[in-house]
């Protein structure tokens, strides 16, 4: 009875090497690119592998490479599904897909962008509530006088423009400052997967011990 216990153990805890180094990939939205990221669930990211893109028929759409935070970036073309491989090797290949929709929003945006380049093209901010409360006084109203009898000028409205260049950089700083954060919301989810395992193999080692402790007293009873 104790081989058969030890045998059930041994079993059930064979799969926890494979389940502890779990790959982790997943692609997002970036402004005009498709960036994603890959590594392993204990926080070793692969620098310099090759990630191949594919369309829903098999066809290659082309390739990049992670950089040393296991981090890559890949521009899309057509507005297809992309699907996202790579091989770790030892057996680890893992694979994550982007809908034709969110792609198609990508090169959207990258037209966009294109068109926003273009010489002499900028986006503008104004400051609304300058802008409001100077259309809001009469065109008519004479203009105020101050103690000395000086005419005073009307409040100027103050216009900051901000160049595609700016808006670029911006994003991509906030961009930069969310990449650590999606990776400890994906290692917090491995590890709950992990924890959810374990516990599952812990109920069914459980279930078999009392197996095992009821047949026992049976048998102690029978022979008795």
């Amino acid at each position: 009875m104790r081989r058969v216990m030890l045998l059930t153990l041994a079993l059930a805890l064979a799969p926890l090497p494979a389940v502890a180094h779990k790959v982790i990939m997943g692609v997002f939205p970036s402004g005009d690119r498709i960036e994603g990221e890959v590594g392993f669930t204990g926080g070793k990211a692969p620098v310099g592998l090759t990630i191949e893109v594919f369309d829903p028929a098999g066809t290659k759409l082309g390739e990049t490479e992670t950089d040393a935070e296991g981090f890559f970036v890949f521009t899309p073309t057509q507005p297809v599904e992309h699907l996202f491989r790579t091989d770790l090797g030892a057996g680890h290949v893992a694979e994550t897909t982007m809908s034709a929709a969110d792609v198609s929003t990508i090169i959207a945006r990258s037209g966009a962008d294109a068109a926003a380049a273009t010489p002499g093209a900028e986006a503008t901010i104004a400051w609304t509530e300058s802008a409001q409360a100077a259309s809001a006084a009469p065109e008519t109203a004479p203009p105020a006088s101050s103690a000395s009898g000086i005419a005073c000028s009307p409040p100027q409205v103050t216009v900051a423009a901000v160049t595609p260049g700016e808006i670029d950089a911006i994003a991509k700083a906030v961009r930069d400052e969310m990449r650590p954060l999606r990776r400890e919301i994906s290692a917090y989810k491995e590890k709950n997967d992990l924890q959810t395992i374990l516990g599952g193999i812990g109920y069914i080692v459980g279930l078999f011990g009392l197996g095992f402790y009821l047949a026992a007293r049976r048998k102690l009873k029978a022979t008795g």
